[in-house]
């Protein structure tokens, strides 16, 4: 879920002047519009993603980018429901639909409704408004999860699809994860902070923000998110805050990092139905996804090279039937 800290970290108006251009800053917090045909990204046809200047989250996808002819970057759809928000603008003499970016609130252009399939929607955005992940960095950059929507087919099917996981020591929620039918691929690491690229050393130090993190990639036709919820729900205590086993710290919270906004619903909708004794609450925090970056390489795949490591979970869970927990 979007908080007023997560707000406040990018709204400090002295902060922003330091950081942005001229541009950026008249662009996204003043309502500003650059010319058209003269901005970065107008004519830009590499693979990658767009993000918020402000604050670094995905907002659209050179998958769903066209040349509308209008001067600006152009895009069918955002990269997840809840990226962008609508609001009313009456300015100039004239009603239209502006949009901003849901956690930083930035100002990012207007929404049209002469648009192609599949939406027949056009989101014109200020190139100032944007920063842009080639797809051959998007890894390296924190936004593998996102790579499925950059790559997908010209049909718009996803073969893959991730999730992000913090349940407490990356090391044994990775090692449950990893045994369920259906997951391709696991990855741990840092999300939910402020600062890029964290050293487990700063994690640690419990000042960045970030918790320990768990990416899975999973096939959807073998394993739905749903279930991947049911089986983080079981194989952590949710209900318990900053604390999972022997470990203890705001890194070790229990987090669902939502990509999109189908995701967050999803997980607000199992945390409900599983959240039914008032003496301890569910303490997950749901908020939507940002960056991802990978940890330490000593840290990737612990348990399968160091058998019989720390591990606070209970691994053979990962073996048992949901109907069991």
């Amino acid at each position: 879920m979007k908080n007023a800290q997560d707000r406040k970290e990018f709204t400090n108006d002295g902060e922003l002047k330091k950081r942005l251009t001229e541009t950026q800053y008249a662009v996204t917090q003043g309502c500003g519009t650059e010319p058209p045909f003269d901005n970065e990204f107008w004519d830009n046809h590499e693979p990658g993603l767009y993000v918020d200047v402000v604050s670094g989250i995905p907002l659209f996808s050179s998958a769903d980018k066209f040349d509308s002819g209008s001067g600006w970057p152009s895009f069918t759809r955002p990269v997840t429901d809840d990226a962008v928000r609508e609001i009313a603008d009456a300015s100039h003499g004239m009603v239209r639909t502006e949009i901003k970016s849901s956690l930083a609130n930035s100002h990012l252009g207007h929404v049209f409704d002469d648009g192609p399939a599949p939406t027949g929607l056009r989101y014109c955005v200020n190139s100032a408004a944007l920063d842009f992940v080639p797809l051959s960095r998007m890894e390296e950059k924190g936004y593998g999860p996102w790579i499925p929507a950059v790559s997908r087919g010209a049909d718009g099917n996803r073969k893959t699809e991730s999730a992000l996981f913090a349940a407490g020591c990356f090391w044994g929620t990775e090692g449950y994860f990893r045994q369920l039918d259906g997951v391709i691929s696991t990855e741990v690491g840092y999300s939910g902070g402020s600062v890029s690229f964290p050293s487990y050393e700063q994690v640690c130090a419990g000042t960045t923000g970030h918790a320990e993190t768990i990416r899975v990639d999973f096939d959807p036709s073998k394993i739905g998110y749903r279930d991947l919820l049911y089986h983080f729900f079981r194989m952590h205590d949710p209900t318990s805050l900053n604390r999972q086993g022997g470990d203890v710290g705001t890194q070790y919270r229990s987090a669902v990092f939502a990509i999109g906004a189908s995701q967050r619903a999803e997980a607000l909708s199992v945390m409900d139905e599983l959240n039914v004794d008032p003496d301890r609450p569910i303490v997950t925090e749901v908020r939507e996804a940002g960056p991802f970056f990978a940890a330490e390489t000593y840290h990737q795949d612990y348990l399968e090279k160091n058998p019989g490591g720390y591990c606070h979970v209970n691994l053979a869970l990962a073996r048992r039937p949901l109907s069991e927990h």
